[in-house]
């Protein structure tokens, strides 16, 4: 009787899970970012949440994530300036500031190798 009993609830379980016993697509698991627009852009056309997740087997918890996220980098973009003679002029500042702290920071180890890690050598006074 047991025996019995969990075979029918395990196969009223897998026929819930199965949508009404048609076989689902095996599950992937990641999926490309232009996979993912492409099923967001679907959403955003009106095609049913539910409809989309189950055919590409994600959660609807997942698809809605994607949407808020490209619908969120989508504003963000629309908030950025052009990029002016300032920015510019900034970025190469930066680069130039990079590449002398390099060339310091070099010559400073390469002075600690000649001098045997002593910055000077103490002498003592003439006097």
């Amino acid at each position: 009787m047991t025996d019995e009993r969990s075979t029918q609830v395990g196969s009223a379980e897998r026929a819930h899970h199965a949508g009404d016993g048609e076989p689902t697509a095996p599950r992937q698991r990641r999926m490309s970012a232009q996979r993912k627009q492409e099923a967001v852009l679907r959403i955003l056309r009106g095609e049913d949440l539910e409809l989309v997740s189950r055919e590409l087997g994600v959660t609807a918890a997942a698809l809605s994530g994607w949407r808020d996220s490209f619908l969120a980098a989508g504003a963000a973009s629309l908030k950025s300036r052009p990029e002016d003679d300032r920015d510019r002029e900034l970025r190469a500042m930066r680069e130039k500031i990079g590449e002398i702290t390099m060339a310091n920071e070099l010559l400073e180890a390469k002075i600690e190798r000649l001098e045997g890690g002593r910055p000077f050598r103490l002498r003592r006074s003439r006097r």
